[in-house]
């Protein structure tokens, strides 16, 4: 029998503008998010908790907080079971190997402390591992854990638990691996009966949202999850493994476009997803009731969606559309990022993130442009009225347009004109055209946005009464870059407008 697959998972990205409604300021400590994962369940009626090891401060004791403060309540509804929690661990090719470690020895301690207490046990069993390129090692982090599961002492015998093996969700974060992934859990299968002498019941592929479009733009990053989640499809019939993919969904088009408003057209779009995040800004800066309402719809909807069926042939004219996209995009970013940089670091933070890049965690970046990770980044280019989703995208529909592929691009990218409409209401079109006065690379977006105007038939800029006051904080916020004062107080004013941080 296969588990509950979870239609939400909860994530702790913080890319929300405003307090959230449980608490009275818009920082959420460390320490207040065992808390938070509680009323994600109980309040929000979401099905797991994404508990974040990558690049973060951690706590520890989340189980032994959520036990001893909600024991009834995990009685009924039980982790591992009904409910879920989820660590995304450590990648050790980027972060220290210690803290791996730690995350395996919680893992551990959450079982016999369930089990102590007379919970289902155990209540930890699955681990998402970020930035997954090959099958090895998703098959090394279970060698490790096995090893690790093997250990005894008279103080302590880890072997004696029920959890021996843990199940791994691969996170797959750049566009190549992502339309390549299936080839990767196809090896993983191979490897895992061969290692371990049997194969999983299922996989849960975690297809990123964000990380992608930072690194390749908006359109070959939706393009590449259509072709993964058609593939998907294929490997299912050829070994009968189940898949239930997940998407990393942000609230801005850029990073997801998943909002309590786009539910709908969420699920059509991304139909064969079976999980989708809930990040910050998705619960924290929409009405408490809407938020209730559409974490219901995902959860109803979301599980019954069958994958978009790609034909060879039109799975090679879409990977044919990328590099030209891609190539845009990037030329211009990699320009353009210090601006970015500058903004970004600005922005008000939301979470307590490990700062010491070199000492515990790592960055981004485009060719050799060192960038903020994707909130910071979407965050900046939206402050300055510039929309991210325009970049390279414009250019690229042009050569679309031009060899004939326009139905194409749109028969698997279904909602690209709602998504461009949205993006564009936060364009700031002066601020760009004195941009682009000055610099040859800020032509190019002012291009970008003259083709999408051509494509969607109708002007970008403005339209809702947010979306109108954004604009006049965006020139003030250029006003102020200009005579070198310090914009930070129209970040977050900004934020609270677009209902997302970035």
């Amino acid at each position: 029998m296969i588990r509950k697959i979870p239609a939400t998972m909860v994530s702790q990205h913080p890319d929300h503008a405003s307090k959230p409604y449980w608490h009275s300021e818009e920082f959420i400590s460390t320490q207040q998010e065992a808390h938070e994962c509680f009323l994600s369940f109980s309040e929000l009626g979401a099905s797991e908790y994404k508990w974040d090891w990558e690049g973060k401060l951690v706590d520890e004791s989340v189980i032994e907080r959520l036990f001893s403060e909600h024991f009834e309540y995990f009685k009924k509804f039980p982790l591992g079971k009904e409910k879920f929690l989820t660590f995304r661990l450590p990648n050790p090719k980027v972060e220290t190997e210690f803290r791996l470690g730690r995350a395996f020895m919680g893992i551990f301690g959450a079982a016999g402390l369930a089990k102590r207490v007379g919970v289902h046990s155990p209540p930890l069993f699955e681990v998402i591992l970020p930035m997954t390129e090959s099958a090895e090692e998703m098959i090394a982090i279970q060698e490790a854990f096995k090893e690790m599961a093997s250990l005894k002492h008279r103080l302590y015998n880890l072997e004696s638990g029920d959890l021996k093996h843990i199940k791994i969700i691969p996170l797959f974060e750049q566009v190549g691996v992502i339309i390549s992934s299936d080839r990767i859990l196809e090896k993983y299968l191979r490897l895992h009966k061969l290692k371990f002498g049997f194969t999983p019941d299922y996989i849960r592929p975690y297809l990123a949202r964000s990380d992608p479009a930072l690194n390749s733009g908006l359109v070959p990053t939706v393009l590449a999850i259509k072709i993964a989640l058609s593939r998907y499809s294929e490997l299912e019939k050829k070994t009968g493994v189940r898949l239930y993919p997940i998407i990393g969904s942000g609230s801005l088009p850029f990073r997801g476009g998943l909002v309590p408003e786009t539910v709908e057209q969420f699920c059509l779009e991304y139909r064969g997803i079976r999980t989708a995040l809930l990040q910050s800004a998705f619960r924290y800066d929409f009405e408490k009731i809407k938020v209730l309402e559409s974490i219901k719809k995902i959860e109803e909807t979301l599980p019954y969606g069958s994958p978009a069926s790609i034909s060879l042939l039109e799975e090679k004219e879409l990977k044919g559309l990328i590099p030209t996209f891609e190539a845009f995009y990037r030329q211009t970013i990699e320009e353009i990022a210090p601006l970015i940089n500058k903004v970004a670091s600005q922005l008000p933070k939301r979470r307590e993130r490990v700062q010491h890049i070199g000492l515990f965690g790592y960055s981004r970046s485009v060719g050799k442009a060192k960038l903020p990770r994707a909130i910071g980044f979407t965050g900046a280019l939206y402050s300055l009225g510039i929309p991210p989703e325009i970049i390279g995208t414009g250019r690229g529909i042009k050569y679309v347009r031009e060899i004939g592929k326009e139905a194409l691009l749109e028969k698997y990218y279904v909602g690209l004109r709602k998504e461009l409409k949205r993006a564009g209401g936060f364009l700031y079109k002066e601020g760009l055209v004195k941009l682009a006065q000055k610099s040859e690379i800020w032509k190019g977006v002012l291009e970008d946005v003259r083709q999408v105007e051509s494509y969607l038939g109708e002007k970008l800029g403005p339209v809702t009464q947010e979306e109108i006051k954004h604009t006049e904080i965006v020139k003030k916020l250029y006003q102020k870059l200009k005579s070198g004062e310090s914009f930070a107080e129209h970040l977050q004013t900004l934020a609270v407008l677009r209902k997302s941080l970035g």
